[in-house]
């Protein structure tokens, strides 16, 4: 069935201020009508201070230009739908699973139905992302509607990366995009409908927009989700961070989430044989000072191999790039790892200098220009025979 939006605003426990979609109506309503502030069950350890009350005015953690025309369109569809169909990237991270989610909660929390799902072949929440609320949302891509009406996707540079679920996208009457790679441009870009923002820090911020819009309240739960994609996708706010990115987050903090057990779920919870291979990684890096424009290039391999002998999966060494990035000498590094199917999954990031989203693209993958990656069937040094004449200065 369909339901307005003044009849969401009362299952959501909300009176709106205005019609959704007007940023006149966000203005004038507190953020006290959008965020449940410190509501959460779960008891304040010992120590941690009371949740304070928010910010009196929500400044959009973005600086892009969606039209307000995209934003009722899409707010429209939403309301319109009968079931919403949520989708994010396969092998998904912080920001895709996390967006996703919380506008999933949103959703149901106004009395929504809602079905979400990743298009992995092995279906499975990331080991560091099994903590996020709002799992019982998701359905394997089997189960996932083959032609929903509406379908919204998170954190999807292309069609491709939505993997079992590309057909759906494809089927969909109507496709929402939320995303901001500077790879999904509109030339080449995806969907009816796209709220699509490189400025914005994360998708995570879109989503948060996406959910205010829509004259939805932010828990606790949802909060987690959003807090979750914005940390992780600004490197714990090392990157693209603007005073908008931190008073977003200082709304999320203060419906009462625990900032110290997420940090501690996504960064503190590597199994011991992460460290054997990360050992192992970093004994066969290679530093290349003249490469990337004599900027500098490091870069590292890890084989099925390497993380067969002390049994580790795919999933847990996408933190390899992290430590191999500081490498003060090179502004870009490069950790190639090869998936249980045999092809090399690459991670690039710079610290700058050069463009490692428009080198990546070239190889049919995508990202943002300091961070990016792609899909080689080539082993590492044709790979990186490959790459090096791509990396060239923003």
């Amino acid at each position: 069935m369909t339901t307005s939006p003044h009849t969401w605003a009362a299952a959501a426990g909300h009176v709106a201020a205005g019609p959704p979609g007007r940023p006149d109506a966000l203005a004038a309503a507190g953020p006290e009508q959008r965020y449940r502030i410190g509501t959460g069950a779960r008891p304040r350890p010992p120590g941690r201070a009371a949740a304070r009350p928010a910010q009196q005015r929500r400044c959009p953690a973005r600086t892009g230009a969606i039209d307000e025309q995209t934003w009722r369109r899409a707010i429209a569809a939403i309301e319109a739908a009968d079931e919403v169909a949520l989708a994010c990237h396969v092998s998904p991270d912080g920001d895709a699973l996390g967006s996703m989610l919380a506008l999933g909660l949103a959703l149901r929390a106004a009395g929504r139905r809602v079905v979400a799902s990743f298009g992995d072949r092995d279906f499975a929440v990331p080991r560091l992302l099994r903590f996020l609320p709002g799992q019982d949302l998701l359905v394997e891509p089997a189960r996932y509607p083959a032609a929903p009406g509406l379908m919204i996707t998170f954190d999807v540079a292309t069609v491709e990366r939505l993997g079992m679920l590309e057909d759906s996208a494809r089927n969909a009457g109507e496709l929402l995009v939320v995303d901001h790679h500077a790879s999904n441009d509109t030339a080449s870009g995806f969907g009816t409908l796209r709220l699509v923002d490189p400025t914005a820090a994360a998708t995570a911020v879109l989503a948060e927009e996406l959910i205010a819009r829509l004259g939805l309240p932010v828990d606790e739960q949802i909060a987690t989700c959003l807090y979750t994609g914005l940390v992780t996708d600004t490197g714990s706010f090392r990157y693209g961070v603007t005073p908008a990115v931190h008073d977003m987050a200082g709304r999320l903090v203060a419906t009462g989430l625990a900032t110290d057990e997420i940090t501690r779920e996504l960064w503190e919870g590597n199994p011991f044989g992460y460290l054997k291979v990360l050992a192992t990684a970093l004994e066969r890096a290679t530093l290349e000072p003249l490469a990337a424009e004599a900027h500098g290039l490091v870069w590292t391999y890890v084989t099925r191999e390497d993380r067969a002998a002390v049994a580790l999966p795919y999933e847990e060494v996408e933190g390899i790039i992290d430590v191999v990035r500081q490498a003060g000498e090179a502004d870009v590094a490069v950790v190639l790892k090869q998936d249980d199917d045999g092809l090399w999954q690459v991670s690039a990031r710079s610290k700058g200098a050069i463009d490692v989203g428009r080198a990546c693209t070239a190889l049919g993958g995508g990202g943002h220009p300091r961070a990016a990656g792609f899909t080689s069937h080539l082993p590492p040094d044709d790979t990186l025979a490959l790459l090096r004449p791509l990396l060239t200065r923003m």
